[in-house]
């Protein structure tokens, strides 16, 4: 078998992912199934059958630690929370360097860090407060990493610091944070003073001096705080803290106590916590797809969550020493977390012909999900009775708590009863953007995002044709059903974008009910969504049980220059009907000039730009440094290449777009993160795109301005026409291809290349 048999040989982008993230040294497909699953044959089976894969960690890792290679088989840790010492705050910072360098992401919580302004003992005589830590820990996820693949970090603070809205705050500025997502723990004390119209008390006791640091702000307004930030940026997300610590199987275990969660927040963790994944695809469970009598295959499913729980078990012990910490290895071995999800949902209720978030598919949903969490509680128990109980299992405590009563049958209980559990954590939903990419499904519980998109192929002639790529699932209906037309669809096929904001929070909490960890998940709304509306929405999501809940809203300001789907034809586009394919415009002395001085982590850098006196198009750059500005001749060449692409007809968006996408410079952060004085951006590059922006559109506004007393004396140059930009400051773009990312199950991914944030 090869990849192309496996993944379908029309699938080019999912057959690139695996060759590119999860195959090793050029093995074959038979080898690389024989090497992630452990020797499994049933297991094996179920991922040939793309029922079932592992987290991405297990894909890419799983067996390479006898190649000599230091690696980890967890996604994501958390780290034990720093206290309020400076030993400890940058001993933090080291455990997240060295966990990085594993593969591993983290989460911490700053919440036991003094508020700004508490009285220290040292010469600065008070504290800069917690939330100025931030950056810190930011930094070291920007420069750590491991084969191509950066940190990722959760920061979470509780609602009742004193720092909590500054915190609330931080990510406004576009240069702070950028490599960390943050989320506010929410309280009920908290919610209920929101419902009240009441004031909250932020307050903090430092240990070391016994002061205590307090003011009361009213808590609407703070609720209002949070919802409008995330409305504009998309941070801070919410977890609701209580519902996170007490719905689960651990909730009546007093020794433990959850540290914070993964950066895409499904799994609430220990200090020194690790998260192992797996998903099932719960598509390739319906029988007789696209008919009036398809069905979803409940015994199938069930032997699948079966074999799924020993595979991942088999993981975890796999994994025991390959850990980067010993206080990760030693968390793992006491309380043995595994984290078992799906994804494909959309897919599965298309093919069952079932509309995504009406009440016929919660009501499915309700009993695949119990389905899924009695099997796994009772195969954890088989797996106790034959290789004893995780070592800090408490039979009496788990049958207790709530989450277990409600999720498992008598028979289950009984098990449970006699054996305990193998694992402390066993379900949970994690955002599988690459590996739903891969498989050409839905990721996670996501609705289908859109039906089709957009894709622009350009013309030796500068000439945008723009033409439909449908979702598999999609493309797969038409084909089958001989439909070219998408609008005669059946009005099952619903998308992010048109349903309503309250079922996608009904289906999360239906199976957030049967999931003891918790789900990674963004809800898209609209541009036009309100503030009020988002404000409505966390209040709903926390009246129905979720653990978490932040949105993305299409076109807010966290999307920075790039584009989205409204078309907008640019002013003093460049006139003619574009170059052949190696000709360069040539230029004179009648130019429009612009200068700028930027600061960069090495010092000083000039830029200066040329435009064409009557398009305003870009025609040649030139970088210098200043007396401690860097390499010149990195300069030199950077200018030359922006220079000569721009006069070959190449626009200046697709310019910046691709100097946007060339990383964070380590002195560039350090010296912003001290001195605070650099130029937008985070690399000379980024900042010089930035620069070039700016100056074009400087040159844009003075050409219209000018329009009616400066008509043109020659003819301007031959060159392409710009592509049409589409709303300036609304999309990202992919790192690696520099398509539009979406935001999906609380993660970023590329649906053309196939790069995730959550690899």
């Amino acid at each position: 078998m090869e990849a192309g048999d496996w993944l379908g040989k029309e699938n080019q982008l999912g057959i690139d992912i695996w060759t590119n993230k999860y195959r090793y040294d050029g093995e074959k497909f038979d080898q690389w199934i024989a090497r992630i699953s452990g020797g499994n044959e049933e297991i094996a089976g179920y991922i040939k059958e793309k029922k079932f894969l592992f987290g991405g960690r297990i894909l890419s890792n799983r067996g390479l630690e006898y190649k000599g290679r230091k690696i980890t088989l967890s996604n994501c840790y958390v780290i034990e929370p720093p206290k309020d010492e400076i030993e400890s705050i940058f001993e933090c910072a080291k455990k997240l360097a060295r966990t990085y360098s594993y593969g591993g992401g983290c989460g911490i919580d700053i919440s036991g860090l003094s508020p700004k302004g508490a009285k220290i003992n040292n010469a600065a005589k008070e504290t800069t407060g917690a939330v100025s830590f931030m950056d810190l820990y930011s930094l070291v996820t920007d420069l750590i990493g491991q084969n191509g693949r950066r940190g990722a970090l959760m920061i979470s603070l509780d609602c009742s610091h004193p720092d909590v809205e500054d915190f609330i705050d931080i990510k406004t500025d576009l240069n702070k944070v950028t490599k960390a997502n943050i989320s506010v723990r929410i309280s009920e004390d908290f919610m209920n003073a929101v419902k009240k119209n009441e004031d909250f008390r932020l307050h903090y006791t430092r240990e070391a001096t016994g002061e205590t640091i307090e003011k009361f702000v009213n808590a609407r307004d703070l609720f209002h705080h949070i919802a409008e930030t995330n409305w504009d940026y998309a941070e801070p997300g919410a977890l609701f803290w209580d519902r996170v610590k007490n719905w689960n199987l651990l909730s009546s275990t007093e020794e433990f106590s959850y540290a914070g969660v993964n950066p895409c927040a499904e799994e609430p963790l220990p200090a020194g916590g690790s998260c192992l994944l797996g998903s099932i695809n719960l598509a390739e469970f319906v029988q007789d797809p696209f008919t009036d009598h398809a069905s979803f295959d409940f015994d199938g499913f069930k032997k699948c969550v079966k074999a799924s729980v020993v595979a991942l078990n088999e993981v975890l012990d796999e994994g025991l020493e390959l850990h980067p910490l010993e206080e990760q290895q030693e968390s793992v071995r006491q309380w043995r977390q595994i984290g078992l999800g799906i994804m494909g949902l959309a897919d599965m209720l298309v093919k069952l012909g079932i509309t995504y978030g009406e009440e016929e598919s919660v009501k499915l949903c309700d009993k695949i999900g119990f389905a899924m969490a009695d099997m796994a509680i009772a195969q954890s128990a088989i797996m106790a009775r034959d290789a004893k109980a995780y070592p800090k299992c408490s039979i009496e405590d788990v049958m207790s708590t709530p989450f277990f009563l409600h999720n498992t049958s008598k028979a289950t209980k009984e098990l449970v009863k006699k054996h305990g559990l193998r694992n402390s954590q066993l379900l949970t939903i994690a955002p599988t953007g690459t590996l739903s990419t891969m498989l050409g499904i839905s990721g996670g519980i996501e609705p289908i995002f859109a039906n089709y998109y957009e894709r622009k192929t350009e013309s030796l002639h500068g000439k945008d044709v723009y033409y439909k790529v449908y979702t598999k699932i999609v493309e797969q209906y038409m084909k089958d059903h001989k439909i070219t037309d998408d609008s005669l669809l059946p009005d099952y096929f619903v998308t992010a974008m048109t349903m309503d904001y309250r079922q996608r929070i009904e289906m999360q909490s239906i199976w957030q009910e049967h999931i003891d960890a918790s789900i990674s998940s963004t809800v898209n709304v609209p541009n036009e969504f309100t503030v009020e509306e988002t404000e409505s929405l966390y209040m709903y999501a926390y009246e129905k049980g979720l653990k978490g809940i932040t949105i993305f809203r299409d076109g807010c300001k966290r999307l920075g220059i790039l584009t989205t789907e409204e078309e907008k034809e640019i002013k003093g586009a460049v006139a003619g009907d574009g170059l052949n394919r190696g000709e360069i415009i040539e230029i004179n002395d009648d130019v429009i000039g612009k200068k700028r001085k930027l600061i960069t982590g090495c010092g000083s850098l000039h830029c200066i730009a040329l435009f064409d006196p009557y398009t305003g198009a870009l025609l040649e750059t030139y970088l210098s440094k200043g007396s401690t500005g860097g390499c010149n001749n990195f300069m030199i060449g950077l200018s030359r290449m922006i220079s000569i692409s721009a006069r070959g007809g190449i626009d200046i968006y697709t310019i910046i777009d691709q100097l946007n996408s060339t990383g964070s410079c380590p002195s560039y952060t350090v010296r912003r993160a001290t001195r605070k004085d650099t130029s937008r951006g985070s690399c000379c590059p980024m900042a010089v795109g930035n620069a070039l922006l700016d100056m074009y559109n400087e040159v844009q506004e003075e050409l219209n301005t000018d329009k009616e007393d400066s008509k043109p004396k020659h003819v301007a140059p031959k060159a392409p026409k710009p592509k049409a930009v589409k709303n300036v400051n609304k999309k990202l773009t992919c790192p690696e291809c520099g398509e539009s990312l979406l935001f999906e199950g609380g993660c970023t991914i590329c649906k053309n290349c196939g790069w995730s944030k959550c690899m």
